[in-house]
């Protein structure tokens, strides 16, 4: 016998209503004792009607729906309207692993000025992003991953945390093969030249291995680079003299580190329209490679560290950056022994509001950042670099870097006040302008990585 209408929509209705009340009573503690995000991550609350949606068991649902949607803002470039859905779908599934990583990296690269540079003011949170997706997924090897590569690529600073989220991603099982090597990379850049070696052998060892069982097709191929990032890294240690100074011989032998090079670094930044800064300086290293470090902050920028910033803030996800704050970092290519860079903020006050009454440049070089000719003469710490005026083995501690700062007004970079029809320069002691200097007669060699033939 058919059931009338009113009863089928009264079953319905109870059925809905049974469901509602298991969800709440029994799968909503139980997912909430073990799969809950935490309370303080920011922009987390959900609103009342979205809360009905997760006690009625659409969660996951709803949350594949609205990612669907995100999908036609990136077509579009509406970066803004994803933020939103980024955080609202992992509120409601915590374990979109691709979500979490795709947000990370949206956070972290697609919000640029007008010149291609990220709003670092961001970072901190695709920072706060991984770290809560790893917790959330502890499982996988895969935000553990994409968090260490946001400390290694992105922020190319703090390699200790690098080294920590690799680590991290190397313990679980279902790591694959290719992203294996990454964690020799982040021990060298960390300085921790012993452990890369070590662990450079055990993959060879690993890879042997899967050679021999012939089960791995591309087994041959990665042992092969391993073996000879292997190879690379013995002869290194061996012509940059770390054996040598693990031994106490160092001072007795000629190393390719030695003697320190002096890089001969000057600047001078000149503001030459309002929000427009012309950066010119030397550096007598003659090979294409160097890349130095500027950032123009706020005199008081919450979190700063000398040329950077603290990228780990706590667990919230801050996705509108305070407005009143400015931070640009950008990189100053050398070529020639000198460089020459005009940076425009004019077009993104948004990203730029310099609201604030004092600006600090700074300039770093970290030699640890270098590709490997470049550290073949400096070393892995700078211990072949120096600099009469910058050298600074402070502001990182256990290595030389360079690094100097200057003052600036918002009045100068406004170029307002009595900066109005003046344009304002601050220049280093030392600095002299590259027309009328002669190139140093002393000229950066770089070694090789092979001795050179005896010439008879």
């Amino acid at each position: 016998m058919r059931l009338k209408t009113a009863q089928l929509w009264g079953l319905v209705a109870g059925l809905a209503i049974v469901q509602g009340l298991v969800h709440e009573a029994v799968v909503f503690p139980l997912w909430k004792k073990n799969y809950a995000v935490r309370t303080d991550l920011g922009n987390g609350g959900l609103s009342p009607d979205q809360l009905l949606l997760a006690f009625a068991g659409f969660r996951e649902l709803i949350a594949g729906i609205l990612w669907v949607r995100a999908d036609s803002f990136f077509d579009d470039g509406n970066f803004d309207a994803i933020l939103p859905i980024i955080r609202l779908v992992t509120i409601l599934d915590p374990h979109q692993i691709d979500v979490y990583s795709t947000g990370m990296w949206h956070i972290a690269y697609n919000f640029t000025d007008e010149g291609s540079r990220s709003d670092r003011r961001y970072v901190p949170s695709a920072v706060a992003l991984g770290i809560e997706g790893a917790n959330n997924n502890p499982n996988t090897y895969e935000l553990f991953y994409e968090t260490g590569w946001l400390y290694f690529h992105k922020i190319e600073d703090d390699y200790p945390e690098a080294v920590k989220w690799f680590e991290e991603a190397m313990k679980r099982p279902d790591v694959i093969t290719a992203r294996r090597n990454i964690l020799n990379a982040a021990y060298q850049h960390n300085g921790q030249i012993d452990k890369a070696a070590d662990y450079l052998y055990n993959l060879l060892q690993e890879s042997e291995k899967r050679v021999k069982s012939g089960r791995d097709f591309m087994a041959s191929t990665n042992r092969d680079t391993i073996e000879n990032n292997y190879d690379n890294l013995l002869v290194r240690m061996a012509q940059r003299g770390y054996f040598a100074k693990k031994g106490g011989y160092y001072q007795d032998w000629d190393y390719d580190t030695k003697p320190p090079f002096d890089v001969g670094f000057s600047a001078e930044v000149s503001v030459v329209e309002p929000k427009v800064i012309r950066v010119e300086g030397t550096w007598n290293v003659l090979p294409v490679g160097t890349r130095i470090r500027i950032v123009l902050r706020d005199e008081n920028f919450p979190h700063a560290v000398p040329a950077g910033m603290q990228w780990y803030q706590g667990p919230a996800i801050n996705l509108d950056p305070p407005k009143d704050e400015t931070f640009m970092q950008e990189q100053l290519f050398v070529k020639n022994q000198r460089f020459d860079r005009k940076i425009d903020m004019s077009r993104d006050p948004l990203m730029y509001p310099f609201a604030q009454d004092k600006y600090i440049v700074e300039f770093y070089y970290n030699p640890r950042q270098a590709p490997a000719y470049i550290q073949d003469k400096f070393g892995w710490s700078g211990e072949g670099m120096t600099d009469r005026n910058f050298l600074n083995n402070d502001v990182r501690p256990g290595m030389n870097v360079i690094y100097t700062t200057m003052e600036f007004t918002r009045d100068q970079l406004l170029r307002q006040g009595a900066w109005e029809n003046k344009v304002p320069v601050v220049r280093t002691k030392n600095y002299v302008g590259f027309g009328a200097r002669q190139l140093q007669d002393q000229v950066f060699k770089v070694p090789g990585i092979e001795p050179e033939p005896d010439k008879k």
